[in-house]
């Protein structure tokens, strides 16, 4: 078998697709995500949920179709990664502010472009449930700490793309049943007002940047065909700075991925920046 290399580019180039994807279990979607890959054909890719330590990450697989790899990763649980066709200039993993935080939830690259640097993050906010346990709390200080971090980054006045689960439904039209999802950490106002001010800061929710319509899902449950029934919920985002807004072309789901075989239970959600 021959196995192709990286591109070799010294910097991505635009139009430029950056997905974010919750794979949930690279190796048990090693194949959807090649199969993927191939057809979407994006620059640059956020994972999350990939249930590996790093070394058990099928890289080989990956970088045969022409693909970097970074990851955080962790054994069993939570774990992202960043997959780019080009290698960034830096990387960093974890999200500052609480030292005793051993979750694998955070990861950010930086790239050379054509037109500067981009950077790019992949995240996993924590799910909060139930609500009257500990996970909650810590859920809302993740976001506190992940406002705070942005604030900082925004400062650089760079593109900056923050992709990832969320774990938020940020408004009712979000989902199907909104009504099912009260006493729901995702669907908390404490949840929605954290959002709210990540927005606030500046930031633009690609999605909604181009449609307001209903419908508009990125997950649906393995349970009671919520699929079939389009019972879904919006919490995969791609929230960009105003400097990365500015060069957005389209944003769109991915939504036909979830009918392949063994899927994960959410969908790629992409933009194309020029």
């Amino acid at each position: 078998m021959v196995v192709a290399q990286p591109k070799t580019q010294q910097s991505q180039v635009f139009p430029m697709k950056i997905v974010t994807w919750n794979i949930n279990g690279v190796k048990a979607r090693i194949e959807v995500l090649k199969a993927w890959l191939r057809e979407s054909d994006p620059d640059i890719v956020c994972l999350q949920e990939i249930k590996s330590v790093d070394e058990g990450f099928p890289r080989e697989e990956i970088e045969a179709l022409g693909y970097h790899v970074e990851t955080n990763g962790q054994k069993g649980f939570n774990g992202v990664a960043i997959l780019s066709k080009t290698s960034p200039e830096e990387v960093t993993r974890g999200l500052p502010g609480e030292d005793e935080d051993d979750h694998a939830r955070f990861i950010e690259a930086v790239f050379s472009t054509e037109k500067g640097m981009l950077r790019v993050v992949s995240l996993y906010l924590p799910n909060g449930n139930p609500i009257d346990t500990e996970k909650f709390p810590y859920k809302l200080r993740w976001m506190a700490r992940l406002e705070k971090w942005a604030e900082e980054r925004l400062s650089l006045e760079e593109p900056l793309i923050l992709a990832g689960d969320y774990n938020v439904i940020a408004e009712p039209i979000d989902a199907r049943n909104p009504e099912a999802w009260v006493n729901d950490a995702l669907f908390q106002p404490e949840t929605r007002q954290a959002f709210r001010r990540l927005e606030n800061l500046g930031f633009t929710d690609a999605v909604r940047s181009v449609t307001d319509a209903a419908g508009t899902y990125t997950f649906w449950d393995y349970q009671a065909g919520a699929w079939q029934k389009n019972n879904g919920i919006r919490i995969d985002h791609l929230m960009l700075s105003p400097e990365a807004a500015n060069r957005l072309e389209s944003a769109s789901i991915e939504k036909h991925v979830r009918a392949w075989e063994k899927p994960s239970d959410h969908v790629p959600v992409a933009i194309i920046i020029v």
